[in-house]
């Protein structure tokens, strides 16, 4: 297959940005002219995804009872609403990216006439969403963005991932991009983190499941001019 690449620009929303975002990154404005400058490039496909949650999402502190429901710090158990002996940890989060707010908009200052595809997630009330793929559920999974089959049909082999936030969003998108079989590369100078002390163990994983770290000056950027 002859190479084709994809740039995927996750999340980069006014909920994860300083200065009035409900989940602000810190840092995460700062990224934009980089991404702008990547999406000038002549990527056969660009994509920006975006948290899009309903007001009753399970990641939700505020839908949660006390004492366990404090955003950042408390993490809870949930089933797969198909099949309730698969499990998963999750943490809870302040309100975010709530459909039909102010939150939920891509950055206006983001070059957003050059995407090709916006890609809505986090849409199901029942699951956490990180990735811009799928839920992590397995057996079966619920929800599904239908950005594989797009890219799939696209034909592209190499995936270059950037955006917010790089140990949540960023981290499990470039994931499951190498789980679909596609090259996959995170530009990790147009990613910030939440918590920039756990991006050591991010980057093993990376290691492990065949993801790159790479900086916007890397070779590989010299095939999409």
């Amino acid at each position: 297959m002859s190479y084709k690449s994809a740039l995927i620009v996750v999340d980069v929303q006014e909920d994860f940005c300083p200065p009035n975002g409900a989940l602000a990154v810190e840092g995460g404005r700062d990224i934009v002219p980089l991404i702008n400058s990547l999406l000038a490039r002549s990527f056969a496909l660009k994509i920006a995804t975006k948290d899009f949650h309903p007001q009753d999402h399970i990641s939700f502190a505020s839908n949660h009872e006390t004492p366990d429901n404090r955003p950042f710090s408390s993490v809870v158990t949930i089933h797969n609403p198909l099949n309730p002996s698969e499990m998963q940890e999750i943490r809870l989060w302040p309100d975010h990216c709530v459909q039909g707010t102010k939150g939920a908009e891509l950055l206006p200052e983001l070059d957003v006439q050059q995407v090709h595809e916006i890609v809505e997630k986090g849409q199901d009330k029942r699951v956490e969403m990180y990735s811009a793929f799928a839920d992590p559920f397995k057996d079966p999974c619920v929800a599904s963005s239908g950005l594989a089959k797009l890219m799939h049909e696209a034909g592209i082999t190499d995936v270059f991932v950037v955006g917010l936030a790089a140990d949540y969003c960023v981290r499990y998108t470039a994931l499951d991009a190498a789980k679909e079989g596609f090259k996959t590369r995170v530009i990790g100078d147009a990613t910030r983190a939440v918590d920039p002390s756990s991006m050591d163990a991010v980057l093993r994983e990376y290691s492990e499941t065949g993801v790159t770290v790479i900086g916007t000056d890397d070779k590989s950027l010299e095939l999409v001019k």
